[in-house]
């Protein structure tokens, strides 16, 4: 504790020099004689250790100067030992309730300051230790925790990714349906249907999970999947597996980490179910209405919009008006009505998310 700095206060010259030769030879040690004094000099740099805090000064007693003194974020943690001549139980009681550390009473018994000093200061280099610790861990925590946010997500993106180099012609497609779902399930987290649904979570697991939506694309042939023309009943059939195939696989994940996860959940909802349509004609399961999962509508109107919009072999794109006219029509059959509204409402800024991505030379 040599390098300790301790803060004398007090208005009595005798006393000051009295704790200042007492101390100096073991610690950095500076004076004040007036409670203003002394509050410049705690929040001054390098802010003291340990203050000794007269009680009885002239013009700002020492409980006025504590009282001070933890009101100031800077001065706050910075132990005080009041050293007065009061001696009875109740002042020390007082003294002690309004924050200080410790209490010496004059005269000065030098062993006894001593004593007590080197105990608040040991105590106070235990606590900033501990402070230290827990700020190291907690940025530690804070440092895995992006670390494993970013490993997630970029994992999901090579899954996704690795379901389009099957379907080249999506481009950008995951980036774009990602970031709608996102836009309208924060347009829609006010809405009385879905506000106690879409909380700020759900809306990130939302976002996270939408690049999987079809992920189970993986297991139909290329020559179902990249058929320039239209498919025939048979091969029709085969595809609208893979919604199915996208929802198992990620089932076995989560079977695979042996304990729930939220995002699995969202994930497995959006692969499997974002074929349904509103009134039931959809795939695989003919699910109608509610019984459709919220995560799984969402996805619906982003996936319809951007297919709308994008090239394929078999269609050139479409123009962002004729799309908004699908759309519209399809409210109340296809879509989730109240979905589709906060679409058509928040439509300009979904045309911006769909030119922020477009693809190359997809102008």
């Amino acid at each position: 504790m040599s390098t300790a700095t301790v803060l004398i206060v007090d208005d009595e010259p005798s006393n000051l020099s009295l704790l200042m030769h007492l101390l100096r030879s073991d610690y950095q040690v500076r004076a004040a004689n007036s409670g203003e004094n002394a509050l410049r000099a705690a929040a001054n740099e390098p802010r003291p250790d340990l203050i000794l805090l007269d009680v009885m000064m002239p013009e700002m007693s020492g409980e006025e100067v504590l009282a001070r003194l933890r009101n100031n974020p800077a001065t706050l943690d910075i132990p005080v030992i009041f050293v007065t001549a009061l001696a009875d139980v109740d002042d020390e009681e007082r003294g002690l309730e309004l924050g200080a550390a410790d209490y010496i009473t004059k005269q000065i018994k030098p062993a006894v300051v001593l004593a007590r000093v080197r105990t608040q200061l040991e105590a106070k280099q235990a606590r900033d230790w501990l402070k230290d610790q827990n700020a190291f861990l907690e940025a530690e925590v804070s440092r895995r925790m992006v670390e494993n946010d970013l490993t997630q997500l970029v994992s999901i993106r090579a899954l996704a990714h690795l379901a389009e180099t099957r379907d080249p012609e999506t481009g950008n497609h995951i980036l774009r349906t990602q970031n709608y779902v996102r836009a309208l399930a924060l347009r829609l987290r006010q809405h009385p249907r879905f506000s106690t649904v879409l909380d700020s979570r759900t809306i990130d697991l939302l976002t996270k999970s939408a690049p999987l939506h079809d992920i189970g694309k993986v297991g139909i042939p290329d020559s179902i999947l990249q058929k320039p023309g239209s498919l025939t009943p048979d091969e029709w059939l085969i595809m609208k597996t893979h919604s199915r195939l996208g929802a198992d696989a990620i089932e076995q994940a989560e079977i695979d980490v042996e304990q729930p996860v939220a995002f699995f959940s969202l994930a497995k909802e959006i692969a499997h179910w974002h074929h349904e349509k509103w009134d039931g004609s959809g795939y695989p399961d003919g699910l109608k209405g509610d019984a459709i999962p919220l995560s799984a509508r969402l996805m619906a109107v982003a996936d319809v919009f951007d297919a709308l919009i994008s090239p394929r072999v078999y269609k050139p794109a479409m123009s962002y008006a004729k799309a908004r006219e699908i759309i519209t029509e399809g409210s109340g059959s296809h879509f989730d009505p109240d979905i589709a509204a906060a679409f058509l409402e928040g439509f300009a800024a979904m045309t911006a998310i769909a030119d922020q991505y477009q693809d190359r030379g997809h102008p």
